[in-house]
């Protein structure tokens, strides 16, 4: 885990006024150290031994928290479960269509699609998502058996 992640991600709880609570750095830590690009349930289970009065509804309020001061994004692809990045650097999504699974990735040189699309239309770009599908190494292996 990046310790310097948390402690700017604390930083900026702190400078807008968000409460520290145990459960509300338990659950930030998570998503810092988090590869899997978690749903709340994800959240819920890993940290209910830790907090056992803590529920699924608090996991999704500081979610939203996290979310409103620019900290987490909620990726939504098309199931009923929404997934938790915590913000980094800009990147992309593989997504895996047989188990889910997210796999970050960096292209430096799409950067420039949003330039252009705002060239050629006109309009005042702020962001842009791209995400590509196909199957993770473990569930290519068992399609092939």
């Amino acid at each position: 885990m990046s310790e310097h992640q948390l402690k700017d991600a604390l930083d900026t709880l702190k400078q807008t006024g968000v409460r520290i609570t145990p459960q509300r750095h338990a659950i930030l830590e998570f998503l810092v150290d988090s590869m899997i690009h978690p749903t709340a349930d994800d959240i819920y289970k890993a940290l209910e031994g830790k907090f056992p009065n803590m529920s699924v509804a608090t996991v999704y309020n500081n979610l939203r928290v996290f979310r409103e001061v620019g900290l987490v994004k909620e990726l939504t692809y098309g199931d009923a479960s929404s997934r938790f990045d915590f913000v980094t650097s800009d990147h992309y999504h593989v997504i895996c269509e047989g188990c889910g699974k997210i796999v970050d990735f960096s292209y430096p040189g799409l950067d420039e699609v949003e330039a252009l699309a705002a060239h050629v239309t006109g309009f005042k770009v702020s962001h842009h998502r791209m995400e590509i599908y196909g199957l993770c190494n473990s569930c290519e292996k068992k399609e092939t058996h």
